[in-house]
């Protein structure tokens, strides 16, 4: 099997790397850079120490801070205004997840034309764009490595997965010390996002060498600072480790893809309106359950580079290792369950065919160790519920 290698341009990893987002602009060659980001941002500073890196440098910046969690169709427009009024000639998404997606969305957009869902899976984009320049805040999404963007069809209540190299970052710019404020539930919810990319990247059919050195890092990473992270936000080593590997895990699954959790956890995002992260984490751990007789080996190897298990534990002993310690895991940093975080059962039952139908037509349901039926996902909605 031949496999598509793609990474961003060039990374500046470590604390403090923010300050280089001047060089950065300069060594790509331009010079009106569109800051996307969030109302958050903007509110504790962040974004206006940005702006002023960039002017520094020389550079003319805008702002456009008019993101909202889980972006739609209808929230792209005042973003593609935004470019077009300030002439941008790059994009830089600055925040988590949400500003992620919408920034590469507008890079796109802004060049290419046409309407999102035309951008969907199984099309994948690699045309006109602006270059996109990402700096994330929180250690989950990976997104600041990776060729997709999440946005919500309004039209459909679709979480549409829109894939390739144009909404890939050309730079990015990994900072720890931008996650210090994140608060335990953020920490926990992105970290357990990290988690789910590593071990679907891991476990996908679509599994490569390099994605499999990058997961496996991840993992042992993971497995070591997500408690402490969660425990203590101010705990700059953990910080750190986590944003690695969030990276890392980036990297893995954008090369790999996703599977069975992520198809899943899309139409619950889309309908009730929980972040990526949360969903993804409300479902790992029946979902691995499920998936595990697909691919028992590669699942305990999982187990062992978290710590979860002994290197010579059985396959079978430690893939069941693996389930304690992620139904431990998120026990430990309190995931709610949807009927916990308050969903309605009698509106969850009645979505579910619709979810199941999404699920499947993402595609990345295929990649699973056990690729489900409708019917198998219907039951796991509700297994999960």
């Amino acid at each position: 099997m031949v496999s598509d290698i793609s990474f961003p341009r060039f990374l500046k990893i470590g604390a403090g790397a923010v300050e280089e987002l001047g060089s950065v602009l300069t060594d790509l060659n331009v010079e009106r850079p569109l800051l996307v980001t969030d109302a958050f941002m903007v509110s504790n500073g962040s974004a206006e120490r940005l702006v002023k890196i960039i002017e520094a440098a020389g550079k003319h910046a805008a702002v456009f801070s008019d993101t909202v969690p889980d972006p739609t169709t209808d929230s792209l427009g005042a973003g593609l205004d935004a470019v077009r009024t300030h002439r941008a000639d790059v994009i830089v998404g600055f925040g988590g997840g949400s500003p992620m997606d919408t920034a590469k969305a507008l890079a796109v957009l802004s060049e290419q034309g046409g309407l999102m869902r035309d951008f969907k899976a199984p099309r994948s984009y690699a045309g006109p764009a602006l270059p996109i320049v990402a700096i994330p805040t929180t250690a989950g999404s990976g997104s600041e490595a990776t060729q997709f963007t999440i946005i919500t069809d309004v039209a459909t209540d679709e979480k549409m997965l829109c894939p390739g190299l144009s909404f890939l970052p050309i730079a990015s710019i990994v900072d720890s010390e931008l996650t210090l404020s994140m608060p335990p539930r953020l920490t926990a919810d992105t970290g357990v996002d990290a988690l789910t990319h590593a071990i679907e990247a891991y476990v996908s059919k679509k599994a490569n060498p390099i994605s499999d050195g990058l997961a496996l890092s991840a993992m042992r990473t993971i497995g070591r600072y997500l408690r402490r992270a969660y425990r203590d936000g101010s705990d700059r080593e953990a910080r750190e480790n986590m944003m690695h590997a969030s990276t890392q895990a980036g990297m893995a699954f954008s090369n790999a893809s996703v599977c069975l959790v992520h198809g899943m956890s899309r139409p619950i995002g889309a309908h009730f309106h929980v972040a990526h992260g949360l969903s993804n984490a409300m479902l790992l751990p029946a979902i691995t359950a499920f998936s595990l007789p697909g691919a028992r080996d590669r699942y305990a190897e999982c187990a062992r580079q978290l710590g979860a298990a002994e290197q010579n534990d059985s396959d079978e002993t430690a893939a069941s290792k693996l389930i304690a310690f992620i139904d431990a895991l998120c026990a430990d940093v309190e995931v709610p369950s949807p009927s916990a975080y308050g969903i309605d059962r009698a509106r969850w039952e009645e979505l579910i065919p619709l979810m199941a139908e999404q699920a499947l037509a993402s595609g990345s349901p295929s990649n699973n160790p056990v690729v489900p039926t409708a019917a198998e996902i219907a039951d796991l909605y509700r297994a999960v519920y």
